[in-house]
């Protein structure tokens, strides 16, 4: 009875986890991302096991990270709420936070290969930005 209670939450959340993503092999977003891949050491920093941002990322054309749920750029953090992927596309709607605003955001992504990606901008078709995925040093 015990094992079965400590493997139900497990089974839930991989339930979940490819129930939300609609397939299998669904593309990996987590990891720090950045436009220039050269900027990594630029714009991401380490404080013990904990990535961050460095203070002058910003000025490196800054990134963001995603761990799970969770989007995290210098001035914002966001919660992914829906996911669908089709294809090599990936649509995400996110609930985000400032310090003085909350909003509801679409990103709208395009995997090139499994460390590149493209973010779209629907309506916008000469429009996107490029993003590298950071690799662990």
């Amino acid at each position: 009875m015990r094992s079965r209670r400590a493997i139900a939450p497990g089974a839930m959340l991989l339930a979940s986890l490819l129930g939300a993503s609609g397939r299998a092999d669904a593309l990996d977003l987590n990891g720090a991302w950045v436009s220039d891949a050269d900027n990594c050491p630029k714009v991401f920093a380490r404080n013990g096991s904990q990535l961050g941002f460095t203070e002058m990322s910003d000025a490196y054309g800054g990134g963001f990270i995603i761990n799970g749920d969770q989007i995290a750029g210098k001035f914002a953090r966001c919660r992914i709420k829906a996911r669908k992927d089709n294809g090599p596309y990936v649509n995400l709607i996110a609930a985000c936070a400032t310090d003085i605003m909350l909003s509801s955001v679409q990103f709208n992504l395009k995997e090139l290969d499994s460390n590149s990606l493209v973010r779209l901008f629907p309506g916008m078709e000469d429009m996107e930005i490029r993003y590298h995925r950071c690799l662990a040093k």
